[in-house]
């Protein structure tokens, strides 16, 4: 009898959690084992998962989002990662982006992730839109990254403190990057460059 009830009260206490996830909104987009779910073209092996993170590491290269979630296509959403770099280490992540076999992604913004790296554009950048000088986290520690796309307005977090904020101009020319929808796309950089991301989270508005 006691083993049924503590059974229970285990299947309440995960259903309640369970209930508590979804009123949040929050969908997971990594499942910490694998890459299902992702699309990297040229450069594969500079993806890898490893503890429980997508450890990012060689050749230049970019791996897309393209599970099931919103049929990865995504217009006004809250995103979230922890992310981890390691001294130099330059990344990014990209929103409203498309898959692209190799080269830099054509389409979409690229949110920095960079410590202290040489390019002196730092974490929460809108790279080369609206650049942060400051170094707002440090290099081997996790830290949250945040950014919610809502109508023409980029918000950017980094371990909860707003620190960039950018809105498309009304008028922008649609041949230069904008935003309209699309995926995610994790950056990697260069051969000496390590970052690590997990807890890969979005809530579409």
């Amino acid at each position: 009898m006691k083993i049924l009830v503590l059974y229970a009260l285990s299947a309440l206490i995960s259903f309640e959690a369970a209930s508590q996830n979804t009123e949040k909104g929050w969908i997971s987009l990594f499942d910490g084992k694998s890459l299902a779910g992702w699309q990297v073209g040229d450069n594969a092996s500079t993806f890898s998962v490893e503890n429980g993170s997508i450890a990012v590491h060689g050749e230049t290269a970019h791996l897309f989002y393209e599970g099931p979630v919103a049929s990865h296509d995504f217009k006004d959403f809250e995103f979230k990662a922890m992310v981890m770099t390691t001294p130099g280490s330059n990344s990014g992540i990209y929103i409203h982006t498309a898959y692209q076999k190799s080269g830099w992604p054509n389409i979409g913004y690229e949110i920095q992730v960079n410590n202290s790296h040489t390019d002196w554009r730092r974490t929460g950048s809108v790279y080369a839109i609206k650049d942060n000088k400051d170094s707002v986290a440090g290099d081997n520690v996790w830290f949250e990254q945040y950014i919610m796309v809502k109508g023409k307005t980029i918000t950017i977090k980094i371990n909860g403190k707003t620190i960039n904020e950018y809105t498309e101009p009304a008028n922008q020319d649609q041949k230069a990057r904008h935003l309209g929808s699309g995926t995610f796309a994790l950056q990697g950089h260069d051969p000496k460059s390590k970052v690590y991301f997990k807890d890969i989270m979005v809530k579409p508005l």
